[in-house]
């Protein structure tokens, strides 16, 4: 992915009007301090929009807010979809721009996820369609605010999730490929999503479909995880310290930021080690 589009793909909280800590809730838990309702601003939310605990959330029990991405979305939908007015000053556009940004939020994850696929080499048989998914689904974040609301995600997504499998298995299969008759048998042994707690320590996943595995609190240290397809794999106190997941496909920063890792876990270029793992 370029890095123009990683930027526009990524939170700009300074052009948001703090739409993540308004518009979502969330409940009392291991991840969030205390309860907050749909539409209800945040305590931690400043005048500015911005957080009031942002360098601390963590330790004040805000895990849940640092696993959360809206891919641009905040902005879009701020700057873009409202151009610049924000809630507090129209109060009457509030619950309409609440409801919007978590369907922009969607269409900018898929645009993510797209355009990520659009910078692997192995797309080619499918370059052209995924070239004009993209230019689809960003011809809808574009829509009026009404239009946005009207709009049928789970159709448009079920398009877009067809060409990101089809990206996933043209990946992997050249990677398979590559793989001895008894590395084969070793890694059907991973069947089904509920991995939570697997020990997969030294593991060669090289080029396996782990999407939407439940991967939380797994053993992954040292676990060769190249060419992996971990799309929507939940990787919560997942341990990779000294894992390689260099060139594994459809990894977040949300993710890697759930994760529990060191300065020997090997990450795609596009993602940073976070803070977390260097204390």
């Amino acid at each position: 992915m370029k890095s123009d589009d990683r930027k526009q793909l990524s939170a700009d909280c300074e052009n948001c009007f703090g739409l993540c800590c308004v518009a979502l809730s969330f409940t009392a838990s291991s991840d969030f301090a205390f309860d907050k309702g749909e539409g209800t601003p945040c305590r931690n939310l400043k005048t500015d929009f911005r957080c009031g605990i942002h360098k601390n959330l963590r330790i004040n029990g805000f895990r849940g807010c640092t696993v959360y991405e809206c891919f641009g979305a905040g902005q879009k939908v701020s700057q873009v979809t409202y151009n610049g007015v924000d809630w507090r000053i129209r109060s009457a556009i509030a619950k309409e721009m609440f409801l919007v940004f978590p369907v922009m939020q969607q269409l900018h994850e898929m645009l993510y996820y797209l355009n990520e696929a659009l910078s692997l080499e192995a797309v080619q048989p499918i370059y052209k369609d995924l070239e004009q998914a993209v230019k689809e689904t960003e011809q809808l974040t574009y829509l009026s605010s009404e239009s946005i609301l009207d709009l049928y995600i789970p159709s448009h997504r079920d398009k877009v999730n067809e060409l990101l499998k089809k990206t996933s298995e043209l990946v992997r299969t050249k990677v398979k490929s590559s793989i001895s008759h008894r590395r084969m048998r070793e890694r059907k042994k991973i069947r089904g999503r509920d991995l939570i707690g697997g020990n997969f320590r030294g593991a060669n996943l090289r080029g396996v479909n782990l999407r939407g595995a439940l991967l939380i609190a797994s053993d992954l240290r040292g676990a060769d995880l190249r060419e992996t397809d971990l799309i929507g794999a939940d990787l919560r106190d997942a341990d990779l310290s000294g894992a390689d997941l260099t060139g594994c496909i459809f990894l977040t920063q949300v993710q890697v930021n759930s994760a529990n890792g060191d300065i020997h876990t090997k990450l795609p270029l596009s993602l940073k080690i976070p803070e977390h793992w260097l204390v």
